[in-house]
């Protein structure tokens, strides 16, 4: 790293420029956090990417919560730093051959009965120690690491295959069978989450053997990481870097802190900014705002434990659900900068149902539903937290709905990092908040709500898991939307979820910074394609 973590000092900076975001873009261009004049940036369309360079990137952190071990962190800097220091697998691009970009592998082949896939290994891929990556590492990877997460991201991987016997034919293929027939197993393997370890690894530690763009040097809890480049890295025979020579990733959990830092000129890139914050970054010349577009975008979402009385009463469910305002979210919030929800994820995937009626917003009715109910004046608290800008925003503007329609609502913020850190007590919360990131529909479904899983918080339907897995075991497309759609339908009509809003992910970046966009994986941005001018 080019110098040590000062996380005082970084703060700081980043609240004084802060005030400067507020007074608007030529008080950020009159003075820097130290006092200097800030220097203008060459613009990305002027100049041409180079070899070399450190980039530095801040993200929403998860404080001492933050872990190397990636398949058991909680928080989302646990990916974006694995990202940068483990290969994957591959990862989802709708523009590809198979929808999937692949990573180590060159190719997933499907048998005809849909009944086993074989991962085809690309030759030659190295780690750092020098050794060759082989079917024993990834099996490793999947079928030990993956297979004993306790998070739901990579309970995927079990859900679909017989990791138990799982196993490798020869050193360069994979063989993966089917829990039952399955046609979109590519989508599950290649979401960019599925990172690929040494054979045998049991600590996470910097200085370990990667195969990844970067390697780690450096890492504090809360505070950041370094890299350097990985000059053996199997992407850059591929023309796909890295170009960096270091990179640099700081966890500042404030929005107008991350701003903070991009425009004091600490970090170059600044992801999930605030729809405030955004809004005011938007109009300084220095600095490029890129959001994500659909279907990368967030699902802002409010759970219903079924577990927990009234909730196991589908009038109750129906009325949270009416109570909701989502255009005034959407407007108060996001200034128009975001989609209204229709209580389902993963909207603009192409197995999200369509046709289906736009939930009203009906205080009226909900009151109704809550009398009919024996609910009228029930408790209820709402715990959120900023896990993503916009959540603890919109699950304001929501305790104030439910007040409107007689439930006596009110609301727990945790501090950021926190909500999802004990995951198990999370999943005991009577009305919990939650974000969805962009995963396919019926992947999203049996991530978290397949098979009573904890994460589906009461809903137990196995009629419905029923059809999530006779549409993934059709191989016609046009019969696996179908299927689908109606496993979405009983799902809107009584589910526990209240989705309202569909947000951006709206990161910033100096001029001159590129390439970013070009990992996939928007949700949590990757680097080794990043460039600077």
């Amino acid at each position: 790293m080019s110098r040590p973590f000062d996380r005082r000092r970084f703060l700081r900076q980043g609240a004084l420029t802060a005030v400067a975001l507020a007074a608007g873009p030529s008080l950020i261009t009159a003075c820097s956090a130290d006092g200097s004049t800030a220097s203008p940036k060459t613009g990305a369309a002027s100049g041409t990417p180079r070899t070399g360079g450190t980039l530095r990137a801040a993200f929403v952190g998860g404080g001492a919560s933050e872990t190397l071990d990636f398949f058991n962190g909680p928080t989302p800097m646990d990916l974006v730093r694995a990202r940068a220091w483990h290969a994957t697998l591959g990862n989802l691009d709708p523009a590809a051959e198979d929808g999937v970009r692949y990573g180590v592998l060159e190719g997933i082949d499907v048998s005809e009965d849909l009944s086993t896939y074989t991962l085809r290994l690309r030759r030659d891929v190295r780690f750092t120690d020098g050794s060759t990556l082989t079917s024993a590492d990834v099996l490793h990877s999947l079928a030990t690491l993956a297979a004993g997460s306790t998070l739901p991201v990579y309970r995927m991987a079990s859900l679909n295959f017989d990791l138990a016997r799982a196993k490798a034919d020869g050193d360069l293929k994979v063989i993966l069978p089917t829990v039952r027939p399955i046609a979109d197993g590519r989508l599950i393997l290649c979401q960019g989450n599925f990172l690929v370890v040494k054979d045998g690894t049991k600590q996470f530690a910097t200085g370990m053997p990667t195969c990844g763009p970067f390697t780690l040097t450096e890492f504090t809890a809360g505070q950041g990481a370094a890299f350097t480049r990985n000059d053996d890295y199997y992407g850059a025979a591929l023309g796909q870097g890295p170009r960096l020579a270091g990179l640099e990733l700081r966890s500042i959990a404030d929005s107008d802190a991350r701003a903070g830092a991009l425009t004091s000129g600490e970090v170059d890139f600044v992801h999930d900014l605030s729809p405030v914050t955004a809004r005011t970054l938007s109009a300084h010349e220095k600095f490029d705002l890129v959001s994500s577009k659909s279907p990368y975008l967030v699902g802002l979402s409010f759970r219903m434990n079924m577990n927990v009385k009234p909730f196991d009463d589908e009038r109750v469910r129906e009325a949270f659900k009416l109570a909701a305002d989502r255009e005034a979210m959407v407007r108060t919030v996001f200034y128009g900068n975001a989609t209204v929800g229709n209580d389902l994820p993963s909207m603009g995937f192409p197995d999200y149902v369509q046709g289906l009626a736009q939930r009203a917003h009906d205080p009226d009715k909900a009151r109704s539903l809550l009398r009919a109910a024996g609910a009228e004046g029930m408790e209820i608290v709402l715990t959120t937290g900023p896990e993503t800008p916009g959540m603890v925003e919109v699950a304001t503007l929501y305790v104030e709905d439910l007040k409107k329609i007689g439930v006596k609502a009110s609301l727990k913020e945790l501090p950021a990092g926190q909500l999802f850190a004990d995951f198990a007590a999370y999943t005991q919360l009577p009305l919990a908040a939650s974000y969805q990131v962009p995963v396919p529909a019926l992947s999203t479904y049996q991530i978290g709500t397949a098979g009573g899983a904890p994460s589906a918080f009461g809903w137990k339907r196995p009629d419905v898991d029923a059809l999530v897995s006779k549409s993934r075991a059709q191989s016609d497309p046009a019969e696996a939307k179908r299927i689908g759609s109606e496993a979405q339908k009983e799902q809107w009509e009584d589910g526990n979820t209240v989705l309202p809003v569909f947000k951006p992910y709206v990161n910033a970046q100096a001029k001159g910074v590129t390439g970013i966009q070009d990992d996939l994986f928007e949700q949590f941005p990757g680097f080794s394609r990043a460039a600077l001018t």
